[in-house]
């Protein structure tokens, strides 16, 4: 019984604090040099990324296929394992940056 009052306690409190609304002066913080410059920062190194990951992925990849040449066959399964690796980490880091990049310029 005292588990069922304390759980309707806190719904109560959280319906309360859900429902009223507190006026917020948010005007001079957007207008900040601070969030506008790391607004920019952001923009400026996600644009870095989807262009330097693929690069780095590329000469990542062309270093792997040529030590996988070099290999035994056991450790050419390793050299293939990171060669995948590298080609998911690319296209990770591009679809990330990317992604940020559109939701940044949603509130420039």
């Amino acid at each position: 019984m005292k588990a069922r009052n304390l759980l309707k306690t806190i719904l109560g409190t959280l319906v309360v604090m859900m429902m009223s609304t507190v006026p917020v002066m948010a005007d001079t913080v957007k207008d900040s040099q601070i969030v506008k410059g790391t607004e920019k920062l952001i923009q400026d190194v996600t644009t870095w990324l989807m262009v330097l990951a693929p690069i780095v992925g590329v000469l990542l990849i062309i270093y792997f296929f040529i030590r996988r040449s070099a290999a035994d066959e056991i450790d050419q399964k390793k050299w293939n394992n990171r060669i995948v690796t590298v080609i998911v980490s690319v296209i990770g880091a591009v679809l990330a940056s990317a992604t940020l990049n559109l939701i940044i310029g949603y509130y420039v």
